[in-house]
Order: structure tokens, then sequence, then C-alpha cells
């Protein structure tokens, strides 16, 4: 664990990512790639995966038809990765270490929301099935008036519902798009990986491999009345 002052504060509100951060599905949206990709008669193209980590899906979609060379195709690209990748999801729902301790640590103590670039029905639907929705407060995702992450809209609609000032929130993520977004949004930032060197470390107020830490929650059982 990379240690910064965070440790010693304690937030008014937190506000969660969900793919890689709550569920673990980064390997789902990996398959979902691959399988389409595959579809499209395309090889994916060597370190599309980092490329596309925390990338808003309909992005992810553009972004794939551009670099297999069929720009024209974005539409059937897209749905194509959604519809995989849902249904990849719906087979095995699976939570990441350490978060619904985290989340069920700062249930009722805390107001909770969930910020993500996924649509609100499959948000909701792998909450749902984890057993972790009915934990929170809000769930937040990208539409027509909330632009996708790195925007910072997604977290400071959820800062605002949740009645807390962005200064005075958490935001959880393992994506950097994720954590650009909460950052210019306000947010301190607790990144979930490998801390990454030079300027990207920046990015987050602490680092952690995962939320299973034990530092981790302890701090959350001190810092939030657990």
């Amino acid at each position: 664990m990379t240690v910064r002052p965070i440790l010693s504060w304690s937030p008014s509100a937190i506000v969660f990512d969900c793919d890689g951060t709550l569920m673990d599905t980064e390997r789902h949206w990996q398959e979902a790639r691959n399988v389409t990709f595959r579809v499209f008669g395309v090889k994916p193209p060597a370190g599309f995966a980092y490329r596309a980590k925390g990338v808003h899906f309909t992005e992810c979609g553009a972004l794939m038809a551009e670099e297999a060379g069929k720009p024209d195709l974005v539409d059937d690209f897209t749905d194509t990765l959604l519809s995989t990748f849902t249904a990849l999801v719906d087979q095995d729902p699976v939570t990441m270490p350490g978060a619904a301790a985290l989340v069920r640590l700062a249930v009722g103590r805390v107001p909770l929301a969930v910020a993500s670039n996924c649509p609100r029905t499959m948000v909701e639907s792998c909450l749902g099935r984890a057993g972790l929705l009915r934990c929170f407060d809000h769930v937040v995702v990208a539409d027509e008036v909330l632009r996708p992450k790195p925007e910072p809209d997604l977290y400071r609609e959820a800062a605002r519902l949740c009645g807390v000032p962005p200064e005075q929130t958490l935001a959880v993520e393992d994506s950097l798009t994720g954590m650009q977004s909460a950052r210019r949004a306000g947010l301190r930032v607790i990144g979930i990986g490998p801390c990454p060197p030079g300027r990207e470390a920046e990015q987050a107020d602490l680092w952690v491999k995962s939320l299973a830490e034990d530092e981790l929650l302890s701090w959350a059982k001190r810092r939030l009345g657990a």
C-alpha cells in the first residue's frame, strides 16, 4: 500500500466505480472485445486492452472499428461488444476481492453511490446479482446529459446526489480514466492496482493492490465508525 494523508481523513460520502472495482468484469470486457474482433474477422491489435480500459463502451466500439480498419461499422462493433459482454456477465457475476466487505462496512454510515460508464441496466443487474445493489443510495451512469469518464460529470453528479461537497467525497477506482474523472470533479481517490510510475501515480491519493488489504479495512472501521 502506497500511503498518503488520506488515511487520516474521514469521507462524508463514497462513490465506487463498478467494472473492475466492485465487480470482476474486466476479464469479461477483454473476452467480449476479443470475440467482437473475431466476429468481424480481425485479430485484436497489440495493447488494445490497455487502451480500452475504463473507456465508455460506445467509444470503445468506435475505437475497435477504427483500429480494425472498418470505420463504417461502428454501430455493429458497439452492438456486438455490448451484447457479448452482457451475456458473459450474466453467466458469471463475481465481486472483486474486498469490495463487498468494504461496501458493507460503509453502508448506513455515509451515503454511497456508484458512478459507471456502463449502461444502468447492466450496472444494476450486476450489483443486484451480487447482493450489493440495495447498499447504494444512487447509481449514476453516462447518458445524453452526463458525459462519460474521463469527464468529471458522473462523479460530480454522484457527490451532488449524496448531498456532499466533492472535496468531502471519496472515489474508489481501478482505471486511470476513472481516476482522472474523479480528480477533475474534485474528489479524493483510492486507486486499485499497482502504483504506476511518474505523473500517473498522482491520479490517486492512495494506491492499494486490492480492496481486501487489511490496512484499508482497518481505516474504514476506524474512520467510518464501523
